[in-house]
């Protein structure tokens, strides 16, 4: 498939899915069949791999082997139905890394849902499948708990065998984004690391919010000083009220000196909105430690506003 082909097929189903949610696509079966609509243009395959004592779900498409591949992990999903109320299901209604995933063109693409998302809970999905029973510590407190992060590197683990996979370049959107950097840190084929939206500093979050801090939960932050030779690359919006610019500062501090990270801020990007018609272009920003050594200790987040043309006289 062509490169100009491939991404007007995605952008097509970008659209669907867009009109799907408008129509309040939010039962559980209906987010599988988002997820379905929104992969299968770009021929990603779903399986499902045992891990950890989870079924993760995956959408790939890897078509070389001994070679490197992008690996997406999803976001948090439905965590909360209010402040007093656990979802019943974390499954995301509108699943943002599968949607990046899908606009990927890279030879070996592969995305993994977070563990407890796309299963059946309850029996949501099919009634008549066997219930799955998932506590929902997975995905509020302990949402980047030790098991988590375990399971998900289990599941890489398998692709790479299962593909002859050499190494990764990690994309994380929102949780899994850290995720994605707690990984980084402790794997030794991770190559890269990219975020979207990224919880980097659950702290700090938990303080913005003013909500219970993550009592299960590993913080990225405490493991930056692991990531300061990791080529990196962080993209954070500055119309985002639910991870705003100050959590990915507050990592960044935490980092340090280093000429491997570099951040784009998209004034005008929200959490969701904004990031995946925007994503073919923001990949072409390929991680690298060749640049200038930085320091963000006192580096503020400036607005960027994209100038806008002057109308005709009528």
């Amino acid at each position: 498939m062509s490169s100009k082909l491939f991404k007007n097929s995605v952008l097509g189903v970008a659209a669907l899915s867009t009109l799907a949610l408008s129509a309040c696509f939010t039962a559980p079966y209906l987010r599988e069949e988002t997820a379905r609509r929104v992969s299968a243009p770009a021929w990603m395959v779903n399986r499902e791999i045992e891990s950890n004592g989870f079924a993760v779900t995956a959408y790939e498409r890897m078509h070389k082997r001994h070679a490197d591949a992008n690996l997406y992990i999803e976001g948090d999903g439905i965590t909360w139905v209010n402040g007093k109320t656990k979802s019943l299901n974390p499954t995301p209604i509108n699943p943002v890394a599968l949607h990046m995933a899908a606009h990927d063109d890279a030879s070996n693409v592969a995305y993994l849902a977070r563990p407890c998302q796309y299963i059946n809970i309850g029996g949501y999905f099919d009634m008549n499948a066997p219930k799955t029973q998932c506590d929902p510590m997975t995905w509020t407190d302990g949402r980047f708990s030790s098991e988590v992060v375990d399971t998900l590197g289990i599941a890489m683990d398998e692709i790479k065998k299962r593909y002859d996979i050499e190494n990764f370049n990690l994309i994380g959107y929102n949780g899994g984004g850290a995720i994605a950097a707690i990984l980084a840190a402790n794997r030794s084929d991770v190559i890269s690391l990219r975020t979207v939206a990224a919880n980097l500093d659950h702290e700090l979050y938990s303080q913005h919010h003013g909500v219970q801090p993550f009592s299960q939960s590993l913080n990225a932050k405490d493991y930056a000083a692991q990531l300061v030779s990791m080529p990196q690359h962080h993209f954070i919006g500055g119309q985002d009220e639910i991870v705003p610019p100050a959590i990915l500062h507050s990592y960044l501090q935490a980092l340090g000196d280093t000429n491997c990270a570099d951040y784009t801020f998209i004034q005008e990007a929200e959490h969701e909105a904004g990031w995946v018609e925007k994503w073919p272009d923001l990949l072409e920003k390929m991680p690298s430690c060749k640049g200038p050594v930085q320091n963000f200790e006192y580096e503020p987040f400036e607005p960027v506003y994209a100038p806008r043309a002057e109308p005709d006289k009528p």
